[in-house]
């Protein structure tokens, strides 16, 4: 395949290049570097008004069809825009679970009425949204949730508890999978349902993490309601539109995550270097293995989009996960082996060093969003054909 962009395209990387550089000024200048993973507690409400300038300049819902409300530009520009927000230090994003998660999912599974209702409060940057999967006997094993909700007096009652929640205590809504037939079992009679965060029945509390900070939360659901048409798919097809959901969320927006990995492998290498590191035989074996890393993530994940542009990402998406959730571990360890003996020192939160949080942070890699274990399981059924179990 014939991995370049053409002359248009380069054009349109000038264009958000100008525009980040324009905008990234002022009361923004602050955000660069800011937010992301393991930082999400950073600036929030500076970042909230960071995401509705990005929503009065049309940078939200690139690839969204124009009649949709998004500008319907082809992967090759989602990726630029993606690539050089990330080189540009732009601030770790809060309505990307919005965009990149619950608008394709009603784009592909949701009601004109609910197109209307919430696309246009994602793209203008002023809802955000949270995801309600994982449970605490129900975290890969997704089919295993006990959220109920009921359908009464033309309302969802929704009760439960949902876990590593991210940004819940800010989101406006959550997409919640909830098991709306008691007498069905795993897969059957899960419902995708869409609750607002704001009222009575819902209770946040943040999880502290090895870092120090809260970007994960429990969410409870003590009789937590949502109207009656805020379902998205039919009652019992939750599974189905859940899965749709995974499987975009590993599409375009990967490319601006590599952008972020590499802005931290050349902390880790410059280091490296001023501390005389990469001297060292093994440090400087690691330091190239971790750079052809990023090469073959990137091709990977060029090949996968560019295979069949606009389709939603299969098996193959399970393969970028098991590729990048391994190597973002093995920079964190190389980082602190880098750092040396200052790498003991420190404190919490905002205290730590960037190759602290980077280690530290980097040790739920191969866990959340899906384990490890998993994305196997995944492969061996779905793309190499082999039995369960």
């Amino acid at each position: 395949m014939d991995f370049r962009f053409d002359s248009a395209d380069e054009r349109f990387r000038d264009e958000v290049r100008t525009w980040l550089a324009e905008n990234l000024t002022g009361e923004f200048a602050q955000l660069i570097d800011k937010g992301g993973p393991g930082r999400e507690h950073e600036l929030i409400p500076e970042r909230q008004a960071w995401e509705r300038r990005l929503g009065e300049a049309g940078w939200i819902g690139l690839g969204w069809p124009q009649e949709a409300g998004g500008r319907g530009l082809s992967w090759t520009r989602q990726v630029i825009f993606a690539e050089e927000y990330a080189r540009a230090g732009a601030p770790g994003r809060v309505g990307h679970i919005g965009e990149q998660l619950l608008g394709p999912t009603l784009l592909m599974s949701g009601t004109a009425e609910q197109r209307r209702r919430f696309l246009p409060g994602i793209l203008a940057g002023t809802e955000l949204w949270c995801q309600g999967y994982s449970e605490p006997d129900a975290g890969s094993d997704l089919a295993a949730v006990r959220t109920r909700a009921e359908l009464r007096d033309g309302e969802w009652h929704v009760t439960g508890q949902k876990v590593w929640t991210s940004l819940a205590q800010f989101a406006d809504w959550c997409f919640v999978l909830a098991r709306t037939d008691p007498a069905a079992e795993r897969h059957r009679g899960l419902s995708y349902l869409l609750v607002p965060m704001n009222r009575p029945g819902v209770e946040v509390r943040p999880i502290t993490q090895l870092t120090g900070t809260s970007e994960f939360n429990e969410v409870y659901f003590d009789d937590a309601r949502t109207a009656a048409g805020n379902i998205v798919g039919a009652p019992g097809e939750g599974w189905k539109v859940a899965m749709g959901t995974l499987a975009v969320e590993r599409g375009v927006s990967t490319f601006g995550q590599q952008m972020g990995f590499q802005r931290e492998y050349d902390a880790v290498l410059s280091t490296a270097r001023d501390n005389g590191a990469i001297e060292d035989p093994d440090i400087a074996a690691r330091l190239v293995d971790a750079w052809i890393g990023l090469r073959v993530m990137r091709y990977t994940a060029l090949r996968t989009l560019g295979a069949a542009p606009g389709a939603v990402p299969g098996a193959e998406s399970n393969i970028a996960k098991l590729l990048w959730a391994p190597w973002h571990q093995r920079l964190g360890e190389l980082a602190v082996d880098v750092a040396g003996p200052a790498a003991t020192l420190g404190g919490r939160g905002d205290e730590l060093s960037d190759a602290q949080r980077l280690f530290l942070f980097t040790r739920a890699d191969t866990i959340y969003g899906g384990s490890s274990e998993i994305q196997r399981n995944v492969i061996a059924e779905r793309m190499l054909g082999l039995p369960r179990g």
